[in-house]
């Protein structure tokens, strides 16, 4: 939705791949990234992605949660990990607390 919406007042992917190059280029959002650190084939790409946006100087901050896979806050697989989607969501709920006050 970042790369979608340009005015986006906060952004909040869970685990998912980064855009292209291109499409972080166009990213103004403010970012928190929450990502499962046994899931390496999505991780490869932070470092690409977190170059873009640190150099666009867009705010950002990810997470790696220790010893969880992908799906690690979906509560209907076996990969749920109770303790890091509880701290994930909490980060989650504090961050757009924070970023869509009007």
């Amino acid at each position: 939705m970042a790369v979608k919406i340009p005015d986006l007042c906060a952004a909040v992917p869970y685990y998912g791949g980064q855009p292209t190059a291109a499409e972080a280029e166009k990213i103004k959002t403010p970012i928190l990234a929450q990502y499962a650190s046994l899931d390496t084939r999505v991780n490869e790409g932070w470092p690409a992605f977190e170059a873009i946006l640190k150099k666009n100087k867009v705010e950002h901050t990810a997470y790696f949660y220790e010893g969880v896979n992908h799906g690690f806050h979906n509560n209907t697989t076996p990969r749920y990990d109770e303790k890091a989607a509880t701290l994930s969501w909490t980060r989650t709920i504090d961050f757009f607390k924070e970023k869509l006050k009007k």
